[in-house]
């Protein structure tokens, strides 16, 4: 996997324009760090968690 972008530059974009392997790498980096994170570090776990799902529904609705 490359080196995802700077948290800084993604976090002036919307989460759909994110590539799927750095929603997938600040998930995983984030959920490490949860009992450290506050509200807003865990609001933005949430999002990423949201856009990963979303992302996961459309994938499955493509096949079916």
């Amino acid at each position: 996997m490359q080196t995802p972008r700077d948290f800084t530059e993604l976090s002036m974009i919307s989460k759909t324009r994110w590539q799927d392997e750095e929603l997938q790498y600040f998930q995983h980096a984030l959920s490490q760090i949860l009992p450290y994170i506050n509200s807003e570090g865990l609001t933005i776990l949430h999002e990423i968690n949201k856009e990963i799902y979303t992302r996961a529904e459309k994938q499955d609705s493509q096949y079916t």
